[in-house]
């Protein structure tokens, strides 16, 4: 895309017809008013419309910047955080890519992902990082990489670099990773069956706007309580240890 005269986007070669949306089409997408969509718009939040003749129009890119926006909001930034958030973002950055964005947001977080190179890593982690250390800080999911840099929970990185110098091995790390992606994926699986057993047959229209953002109210509240679950059952771990097995010598 590039500026047009009027400072609005001309459309790409690789945007069709059937990829834009007008305004009303893109307010009833993500649930905001007219006023809204222009107001994110004016504050540098979304990326101005597709110049089309003389009608403006939307892509899956403002729709991915717009839930981006709001899953900040749900998380209760301030406007100001989430400008600085967003600013990050690279103008090229795919809808696959805000999606990542939004991957790094939790509930429990009182911060939000910083982009950092390998320089600034090291100075806010107060120590050298070798290759096996940024390996295991990725698996300990306190850093994420995109492109040339890191996206870093910098909440975390203490947490993280704390346990480096503990000697913690990075084959735990990435075996604990292992099994949050795999038990992650079965509770996603098993959350859907149930979206589609018991709550998709008492809607009529599982494509409207309304189920659609009760399904996206519901992903923060399943988080929480995985993360619930998970915190009582490491409670009821911690006073009863798994034994460890032992071999003796024959």
């Amino acid at each position: 895309m590039v500026k047009s005269e009027g400072g609005v986007e001309d459309m790409s070669p690789d945007v069709t017809d059937e990829d834009l949306l007008t305004l009303e089409e893109l307010t009833k997408r993500t649930g905001l008013t007219v006023r809204t969509v222009r107001f994110y718009t004016a504050r540098g939040l979304v990326p101005p419309p597709i110049r089309r003749g003389r009608s403006g129009y939307y892509t899956a890119i403002h729709v991915a910047r717009i839930e981006l926006v709001l899953e900040l909001q749900s998380h209760g930034f301030t406007l100001s955080a989430i400008e600085r958030y967003v600013a990050g973002i690279p103008e090229e950055a795919t809808p696959e890519d805000i999606s990542l964005a939004r991957t790094m947001l939790a509930p429990w977080q009182s911060d939000l992902p910083v982009e950092m190179d390998h320089q600034t890593l090291e100075t806010r982690a107060g120590r050298k990082l070798d290759d096996d250390d940024i390996a295991t800080l990725q698996a300990l999911g306190v850093l994420r990489l995109r492109g040339e840099v890191y996206l870093v929970a910098s909440n975390q990185l203490a947490i993280g670099v704390r346990l480096l110098e503990l000697g913690f091995p990075r084959e735990v790390a990435v075996a604990a990773a292992a099994v949050y992606s795999e038990h992650g994926r079965q509770m996603a699986e098993e959350l859907s069956q149930v979206v589609i057993d018991k709550l998709a047959p008492l809607y009529l229209d599982t494509d409207s706007e309304h189920f659609r953002e009760i399904l996206e109210r519901l992903k923060p509240l399943s988080v929480g309580g995985l993360v619930s679950a998970y915190e009582a059952a490491m409670a009821r771990a911690a006073r009863v240890p798994p034994r460890v097995r032992r071999t003796t010598a024959g």
